[in-house]
């Protein structure tokens, strides 16, 4: 058989014309995707809980500054913020969270890896902005892994 000869195939108990033989085999295989799915796995170096926390930054020598992280990991967070950031930029940042017993910091320096424009239900800031940690302590490092590892359950 040529890639240009009709095909003739059984599915279920009719006969069904399914075109050319090129055709056929990118709907045989697209059939094949469908029968078996395709999963997406994040790439991601570590897992990322959902929090909802205020921060405070301060880009280079400006007055300290206030806006909300909305998701964390040992990697880095998403931040809703006031401003736009460019990419690449470095931020000294605050994050603030509940412990059993008192109110944690983690202190750490961030780089801005991607921002976008998002209107927002709340009032968390018009700048969704992701960063990661680019010099965070040993020490802060722990905390929020311990503070992550609460969320985990």
């Amino acid at each position: 058989m040529t890639p240009s000869d009709p095909v003739w195939g059984l599915s279920g108990k009719r006969w069904l014309w399914w075109g050319h033989g090129s055709i056929v085999s990118e709907r045989m295989e697209r059939k094949e995707k469908l029968r078996y799915g395709i999963v997406n796995f994040e790439k991601r170096k570590h897992p990322r809980f959902n929090i909802d926390l205020p921060i405070e930054y301060v880009l280079d020598d400006t007055p300290v500054r206030e806006g909300r992280a909305a998701n964390a990991s040992e990697g880095g967070l998403m931040l809703y913020l006031p401003e736009r950031m460019q990419v690449g930029q470095t931020l000294t940042i605050k994050l603030f969270f509940p412990s059993e017993t008192r109110l944690e910091r983690v202190s750490a320096k961030v780089q801005v890896v991607w921002c976008d424009l998002v209107p927002t239900e709340e009032n968390w800031g018009d700048y969704r902005t992701g960063v990661m940690f680019v010099d965070i302590t040993p020490e802060n490092l722990d905390e929020l892994k311990t503070f992550l590892k609460s969320l985990s359950g």
